[in-house]
């Protein structure tokens, strides 16, 4: 399982400041059953262990900015002490997950339906060579606006947070920008591409207001969760299809609970009097 994810998503193509790899665990120990999660959270690990896996791969890193101390008063300590207990192993593919040639960006491009996407800067090609890179921008069939927040919404996981939306809604948009995750470092870059719209996440007051001031492209912001989530049916369907020419049995789940830091959405309606 180790030796996979690191052809299809190799450590080399990190960025620098991240984490990625196994955190617990042998590798060299056979996997019968693996959980596929965006986050290591307290409920995933319930997940793994009431699922007896032998493995949880999860987009997020448990230790990004590493620790000192793991006690299990500590969350992330807890977590650690569960999964070594259960036996159970704990690797990662966070933004060499996220620019690869089938990773996050090109399955949040999919679910879009984004004809010819390519990443908005090439970083290289990966083993077959097709291009990798963060992000991807293609062209969709012309739509409003509105419409094409109808239809992203209408695909995205469902979540607390729904999708918020920028710009005229009327205008007719056909090159559309995404990027899983934080989008906010590609704001810049959208609009040199020509975007008409960008979907991502975690778009702060500041940069949007400000980029939206400036025109083009329109934004569309999800939840981080919701922009990433699309890509593990994705890597079930790789694992699944490896390991079956491998005769080796392999069940592979995906998790469905919803690990958003937020649990409800409530619109907000007072002071306008």
């Amino acid at each position: 399982m180790c030796s996979l994810m690191e052809r299809w998503y190799p450590a080399a193509t990190a960025e620098s400041w991240d984490r990625v790899g196994l955190i617990l665990g042998d590798g060299d120990r056979p996997v019968r059953t693996v959980l596929l999660a965006v986050d290591p959270v307290g409920a995933v690990a319930d997940e793994a262990i009431a699922l007896g896996a032998d493995m949880i791969i999860t987009h997020h890193p448990l230790l990004l900015r590493g620790a000192s101390f793991l006690p299990e008063s500590d969350p992330k300590g807890r977590i650690v002490a569960r999964l070594i207990r259960a036996g159970i192993a704990l690797l990662n593919a966070h933004t060499n997950a996220d620019c690869a040639s089938d990773g996050v960006a090109r399955a949040l491009a999919d679910l879009v339906g984004i004809r010819g996407a390519v990443p908005f800067e090439e970083a290289g090609t990966d083993d077959e060579g097709r291009p990798i890179g963060h992000g991807r921008i293609g062209q969709i069939d012309p739509m409003s606006l509105s419409d094409l927040a109808d239809l992203v919404a209408s695909r995205l996981p469902e979540g607390p947070t729904g999708l918020l939306v920028g710009g005229d809604e009327e205008r007719i948009v056909e090159r559309v920008a995404v990027s899983g995750g934080s989008g906010d470092s590609f704001l810049g870059r959208v609009r040199d591409l020509g975007a008409d719209a960008y979907l991502c996440a975690d778009l702060r007051h500041h940069p949007a207001s400000e980029h939206l001031e400036a025109g083009s492209p329109a934004l569309l912001c999800a939840s981080h969760w919701a922009t990433e989530w699309p890509w593990l049916p994705v890597l079930a369907e790789r694992l699944a299809r490896a390991e079956a020419r491998d005769d080796a049995g392999v069940e592979v789940v995906v998790s469905t609970i919803v690990t958003e830091p937020w649990t409800s959405h409530r619109p907000t309606q007072g002071g306008r009097a």
